[in-house]
Order: structure tokens, then C-alpha cells, then sequence
């Protein structure tokens, strides 16, 4: 290695290792939403005093911050603190999947069936396909984050590979590369091109009103995003993150590490058996949604919509299809016994979800004062609204576009919710200039996807740290921020660059899409 890149790697490492001292030290991430939330609350005392001439485009009124510590907001926050804690969206998500995995893991299936692919894929090559499936996970909404990202650490510990490297190659996949799709649309597309679709009738110009987005208007795009995001992945994981963290002892538990050892007969026998108990379990849910009647699909026939009850379904279904060759799995290898071997492995789950909870629980209360409040509305609407104003060259504002995004994705989490609000004045704008909403959606998807993986308020962010801790104890968010940093500012500039060389070249963005209006 030469003299100047090794002094480049030791800058960089300097660098991240900076970041992350000074975010280990803050406080506890549990403290740290608490805290958080107090800041709001003050914050948005005072700014309920000032008067804005911003327009709310979900009400069409002036905004307006709502003061959370008035009398009327404390007793609505005291009286929705249970239901606040309990409909957490991840909460619910990441505790019944862990329930089906935690059968799964305790009877020998999950490693059986890692130790087996192990066996035929070579070492190298476990970051790109681990990238992939993290991208291919978005088909089932959130469960990339409680079943692609904890395994990926799993398989990176078996092959002699540093763990976290593994969780930062599948956070940068499923979370990095949200906006990604691998040839099948994920329940993104829909949401996004709804969105898109009012706020383009919201523009004066001519055709406006009767103008249809394609659900599929990025597909192109973010199909081959995802080849991109792989490369990008691979490379930082293998040349940066994984070379880092040589001198980051592996500390966490001996017992509960997975190790790389030969199947037995008996193993071998039972992951047959479990695997053909799971693809009769897929069998049959297939054979199930194929009638056009069938209870699986939305209203309209459709599935692959997120009013279908399948996708409704995602996680429940994750509990059902490892639950059963989990079973299965353990009855035929001898390492399940009796019905309490079922009920263990689900509470030794639930066990180790301990510190999560007590995190869902405060990071819940932060995300209901920080929306109640209004203040995430008001900083992304004041963003666009400067942008606006700015009248920059095209690619320029694409870039904008982009970055505002980024920048607002560290404060409002919901994909959905930033892009109601952005969109609402992004759209309309840039068809004045000519600029079609497909193009618009584009460069929000990659600015919203690109800062994902190293903002604490990203509602899974807590899970992460979790996972990371099984491995090294002292984890905190600042050793994930660093982890992935180099991830994010890589994606956020060479994806841009990608955008932009799609423009420019005018190849199509995908399905029934254009680059200009009208």
C-alpha cells in the first residue's frame, strides 16, 4: 500500500473515530430522547408566539407551532403516553418478528440454514449478496430491518468476518438503499407516486389537473440504483469499515456467537425437512392469493399495493414461515423435545429485547412531541420555500432537491410524511419550469434514502444499536454514526451523480415517465 493512501486511511479513521468518541459520549440514547423531547417542548413554546407567512399545504393555512407545554397539550401528552408507547409502529413489528426468529433461532434452524449457504458461497462474496437481499427486503416494508440486518451479522461472524461489519453492510442495503428496488416494486412506489400525483394537480399549468403518475415512474431508475448502491456497499465495507474495526474486540456473549461448524447428518436431515415444511408454507400462501377474489388482495385485485391485506400481513407472516420450520427444524434434528422448547426460544427472544423497549419507549414519546409540535413541517416547508426562491440553474436544483431532503430526513423520519410536505411545493414549482413530477419524485428518493442510516431519529435506529451490542458491548450511537457515515456520504454524492447522468443521458426513469412538462 502506498505511502498516500495509507495516510488518507489514517485521516479518514482519525476522522470516524473523532465522531464517534464524541458520540459515544453522549448520553444514553434512551436519555438522549428524553432529552430531545425537552427541547422541543421549549422550542416550541417559543416559536408558538411568532406568526408565519409559510402556507401549510395539508391545511392551506398559515403554520402555525402548537405550544407543548401549554396546560391543553401536557394533558393530552400525559393522557396518550400508554397508546403513544403501544401503537410505536416498529414496536410491534420488531417484537412479533422476533418472536417467529427467536423459535427459529433457539432450535438450530437459522444457523443450520446460514452455515449451509456459507458452505457454497465464498467468503468475498458475502457483502454484495448481503447488500442485495437488504435491498430486496424493502418488498416486505420494514422487515429488512428485524430480519436481514441481525443475520447479517450472524453470517459475517461465522465466515471469521467482523460482525458489525456485517450489520453495516445490511443497514447501508436495507436502509441506505430504501429507495432502491431490485426488479420487484416495493410498497414505496404506490405511496410516493400518490403523493406525487396531488401535489402535481395542485400547479396551475396547463394539463396539470388531469395528469396521471405511474406507480412504476421511477422503476427504471431505481432498479439500477441498486447495482450502484451494491458496488458502493461492497467497496466501503470491504476497503474502509471492515479494516477499521480489526481493533474493535468482539466482546459480547461466547455462548449466544454463532459459530462455523460442519452439519451433522442429523442437522442435514432437519433442514430438509424444515426447508420443505417453508416452501409448503409459501406454496400454499401463493395457491391462496392467486383467485382474483381472493381475501389476500386490496379491493381493487391488486397486491402489491399497501391497502392489499398481504402487505398488511408482512409480519405476520415472517412469524408464520419461521415459526413452522423452526419447528419443524427441531423436532427432526432432536434439539425440540416438547411444546416448552417452543415457548423457550420465543422468551429468550423477549429477553433480550429489554433495552429496545425501554428505547421504543422514549423515542416514541419524542416522535409524537416533535409532530404534535409541527416543528418538522415548518423546517422542510421553509427549506423548499428557500430553494424556490434561489431560482438556481436546473441540475443545480436537482442537486438542491436532493440535499434538502437529506438535511430534512434527519428530522422527520416518514418517508410518506416528508414527501407530502416537500412535494406539496417542490412539484408544483419545478413544472413552471418545466420539469416533470416523475423527475422531481426521483431526486427526493435519493436524498430521502441517503441520510437514513445515520440519523438516531430513524425510529429503527435504537434496534441497530441493540444488535450491534450483542456483539460489542459498549456500542453506542456514535460508534453506529461513524459506521455508517462513510456509507452516506458516498451514496448521497455518487447517487446524485447517477440521477444527474440519467438526465442528462435521458434515459427513461422508468414506467410511463418524462423529463419535462408538459
Amino acid at each position: 500500500m502506498s505511502d498516500s493512501t495509507t495516510q488518507k486511511q489514517g485521516w479518514l479513521n482519525r476522522g470516524l473515530n473523532a465522531i464517534e468518541h464524541v458520540g459515544n459520549r453522549l448520553p444514553d440514547p434512551a436519555m438522549l430522547f428524553a432529552l430531545f423531547m425537552v427541547a422541543v417542548w421549549l422550542l416550541s413554546a417559543w416559536l408558538s408566539t411568532v406568526t408565519f407567512a409559510e402556507i401549510d399545504p395539508r391545511t392551506q393555512q398559515a403554520f402555525a407551532v402548537k405550544n407543548m407545554l401549554s396546560g391543553a397539550a401536557l394533558t393530552e401528552f400525559m393522557a396518550n403516553l400508554v397508546p403513544t408507547f403501544v401503537n410505536f409502529p416498529p414496536l410491534g413489528v420488531v417484537l412479533v418478528a422476533m418472536l417467529g426468529l427467536g423459535v427459529a433461532e433457539h432450535t438450530g434452524f437459522i444457523s443450520a440454514g446460514l452455515r449451509s449457504i456459507l458452505a457454497v458461497t465464498h467468503r468475498r462474496l458475502l457483502t454484495p449478496v448481503l447488500i442485495a437481499v437488504g435491498v430486496l427486503s424493502h418488498v416486505a416494508v420494514d422487515a429488512g430491518y428485524v430480519l436481514v440486518i441481525p443475520l447479517g451479522a450472524v453470517i459475517f461472524y461465522a465466515a471469521g468476518r467482523h460482525p458489525l461489519a456485517g450489520i453495516a453492510a445490511a443497514f447501508a442495503g436495507v436502509s441506505g438503499g430504501f429507495s432502491a428496488t431490485l426488479f420487484i416494486p416495493s410498497s414505496l412506489d404506490p405511496m410516493l407516486a400518490g403523493l406525487t400525483q396531488a401535489a402535481a394537480h395542485l400547479s396551475s399549468e396547463p394539463g396539470a389537473a388531469a395528469l396521471v403518475i405511474n406507480p412504476l415512474n421511477n422503476f427504471i431508475f431505481t432498479t439500477a440504483s441498486t447495482f450502484l448502491i451494491i458496488a458502493i456497499g461492497w467497496a466501503l465495507t470491504d476497503l474502509v469499515i471492515e479494516p477499521r474495526l480489526r481493533n474493535t474486540p468482539v466482546d459480547g456473549d461466547p455462548a449466544a456467537l454463532p459459530k462455523l461448524e460442519a452439519l451433522t447428518a442429523q442437522e442435514r436431515k432437519g433442514l430438509i425437512w424444515s426447508g420443505i415444511a417453508m416452501l409448503i408454507s409459501v406454496g400454499l400462501l401463493v395457491l391462496s392469493m392467486m383467485p382474483a377474489d381472493s381475501s389476500w388482495r386490496a379491493p381493487t385485485g391488486e397486491i402489491a399495493v399497501a391497502a392489499a391485506p398481504v402487505m398488511r400481513s408482512i409480519v405476520g407472516l415472517i412469524f408464520v414461515f419461521f415459526l413452522i420450520p423452526g419447528i419443524v427444524y427441531g423436532v427432526v434434528s432432536g434439539s425440540v423435545s416438547t411444546h416448552h422448547d417452543i415457548v423457550k426460544g420465543m422468551s429468550k427472544s423477549m429477553s433480550g429485547m429489554g433495552y429496545y423497549i425501554v428505547m421504543a419507549f422514549f423515542c416514541a414519546q419524542f416522535i409524537y412531541a416533535f409532530g404534535q409540535s409541527n416543528l418538522g413541517a415548518l423546517f422542510a416547508i421553509k427549506g423548499a420555500n428557500a430553494l424556490k426562491e434561489m431560482n438556481l440553474p436546473m441540475g443545480v436544483t436537482l442537486v438542491g432537491i436532493v440535499y434538502l431532503t437529506a438535511c430534512v430526513n434527519l428530522l422527520v423520519g416518514s418517508a410518506s410524511a416528508k414527501w407530502a410536505l416537500i412535494g406539496a411545493v417542490m412539484v408544483p414549482m419545478l413544472m413552471q419550469l418545466g420539469v416533470s413530477p416523475d423527475l422531481t419524485q426521483a431526486a427526493y428518493r435519493v436524498g430521502d434514502s441517503s441520510t437514513n442510516i445515520i440519523t438516531p431519529l430513524m425510529p429503527y435506529f435504537p434496534l441497530i444499536v441493540v444488535f450491534c451490542q450483542r456483539y460489542v458491548k459498549n456500542t453506542g450511537i456514535g460508534t453506529l454514526i461513524a459506521m455508517m457515515l462513510p456509507y452516506s456520504i458516498a451514496l448521497l454524492v455518487l447517487w446524485t451523480a447517477f440521477l444527474l447522468g440519467f438526465w442528462w443521458l435521458d434515459i427513461p426513469l422508468g414506467i410511463g415517465s418524462h423529463y419535462s412538462f408538459p
